[in-house]
């Protein structure tokens, strides 16, 4: 028999195995029908008595001494993770900062590259470069190149931030978030890229490509202030500046005149308004939080003073 079987023994994952393997194994009384197996064509791991009964049917009585355990063979392909997968998502406030942190136990998750301020316990990063094309995509839209999953059981620290950082639940749906928002999320939410119409990303604030996350999951990500959320039902939102942070993917987004005539335009000082048309939500962040106002209004005075005195 070929299977490679792997259990689930003493706290960890051991293995793989053939069948006969496992057969002299149960031979012996040092596997048993309630141990934890996977193999291919597995979806999760599964009582070894369940998969394979015939391994416990008819078993020698076990030998005076125990023979030595079968070296394992190469595995064929990897096996999932032994034991429940689990992810949580914390927003601590230390002083005036705001400090991500994610907790993963045997689960996966994606950070923007850079995010990661620091980590503890048993946790790999997975950074795979993409392809060519897809390089220079990342080259031409401005996105990140990598994204790197971590995986594993342990702590992870994002950097700290004045601005705000909000959970959004994702159930089948699709959002777009503002440039630069996304922080991180689970591995089930597939992150991409949403191209804006050429007026739209030129003089929009958004800029031509922003990113979108769909599927299941949690996703992480900043505003500038706290958020609200604006239902629309076949309705419009008009939107002077570039506040919006978050949208739902069926919305339309649209840049134009604030009135329909250019000097009337001019004349309300108003000028280019962002539009957003259709059913959906959008998380607008209407008052920036008082830490990112200090910052934007004395940050500047600061520089300026200390280039003066140099």
């Amino acid at each position: 028999m070929s299977d490679q079987v792997f259990i689930y023994s003493g706290g960890q994952q051991v293995g793989p195995y053939t069948v006969d393997q496992l057969q002299a194994l149960a031979g012996q009384r040092q596997v048993t029908p309630d141990m934890l197996c996977w193999r291919e064509g597995l979806s999760e791991w599964t009582a070894l008595g369940a998969v394979y009964p015939i391994l416990f049917q008819a078993a020698p009585a076990a030998v005076p001494t125990p023979a030595p355990v079968p070296a394992p063979v190469a595995a064929a392909a990897p096996a999932p993770a032994a034991g429940p997968s689990k992810v949580e998502w914390e927003v601590l406030r230390k002083e005036f900062w705001v400090l991500p942190k994610v907790t993963i136990e045997n689960a996966e998750v994606v950070l923007e590259a850079g995010a990661l301020h620091y980590m503890r316990g048993r946790i790999e990063i997975e950074a795979k470069l993409p392809s060519v094309g897809g390089l220079l995509k990342a080259k031409l839209t401005g996105e990140r190149a990598v994204r790197p999953r971590y995986r594993g059981t342990g702590e992870i620290y994002l950097e700290p931030t004045f601005a705000e950082v909000n959970i959004l639940d994702l159930a089948g749906s699709t959002w777009i978030l503002d440039k630069g928002a996304f922080l991180a999320c689970e591995s089930t939410v597939e992150v991409g890229m949403f191209t804006n119409k050429a007026i739209s990303g030129l003089f929009g604030g958004e800029g031509f490509f922003q990113t979108q996350v769909s599927g299941h999951g949690k996703v992480l990500y900043v505003s500038p202030g706290p958020l609200e959320a604006l239902e629309l039902f076949n309705d419009t939102l008009v939107v002077d500046g570039s506040f919006a942070v978050a949208r739902t993917g069926g919305l339309e987004f649209t840049v134009e005149r604030s009135t329909k005539g250019l000097f009337g335009s001019m004349a309300s000082g108003e000028g280019l308004v962002n539009r957003f048309t259709g059913t959906g939500t959008v998380m607008i962040a209407a008052v920036p939080n008082r830490f990112l106002t200090l910052q934007n209004e004395f940050g500047g005075l600061r520089h300026l003073i200390s280039r003066i005195k140099s």
